[in-house]
């Protein structure tokens, strides 16, 4: 089972993806893709690992999430953004190389048996237009990200103001 959790900054995102996890298993897996830029990311970090218990399994993975064995487990990764602006700026940019590697890694990972991943994204298109041509560049790949996500997930839910909203399943 593939659930995406997307929306907007601060929509509610992260708390609705991890209290789906919570109710589907005891001892979900958290798999975050985060790299620590600078001293406010460490912060995020350390607030969203803060919301975490006993219960979870943290594992931070940057791009090879598939290396992780899934396999019969809840797996929630936190977040698509963040893992795609790891493969960006390590080929320099390149939107077609980094979707390429970032859907190839999804493929190996939801082929895993009896697995349930719940996948955070961000739908960054939906804000201010980027001002420089590299967030512009970015804002696409992850766009064409989200749709392939969606694609394959059976489900969807759009986070508003702190309200999912099904879109698909």
């Amino acid at each position: 089972m593939i659930y995406l959790i997307t929306g907007g900054e601060r929509s509610g995102k992260s708390s609705y993806a991890q209290n789906l996890a919570l109710s589907l298993s005891n001892s979900p897996m958290y798999v975050a893709t985060a790299r620590k830029w600078d001293t406010d990311f460490q912060n995020r970090i350390d607030r969203h690992q803060s919301e975490r218990d006993e219960r979870w399994t943290n594992i931070e993975k940057e791009k090879h999430v598939s290396e992780i064995d899934f396999s019969g487990k809840v797996a929630l990764i936190d977040c698509v953004t963040l893992w795609l602006t790891n493969f960006f700026v390590d080929t320099k940019n390149d939107v077609d190389i980094s979707l390429e590697e970032a859907k190839k890694e999804f493929l190996m990972m939801a082929g895993q048996e009896n697995t349930t991943l719940i996948i955070v994204t961000n739908e960054i298109g939906m804000g201010i237009h980027a001002e420089t041509h590299i967030g512009r560049k970015f804002t696409e790949l992850q766009g064409w990200m989200n749709q392939f996500l969606a694609s394959k997930a059976d489900e969807v839910v759009l986070m508003v103001s702190g309200i999912p909203v099904k879109i698909k399943g």
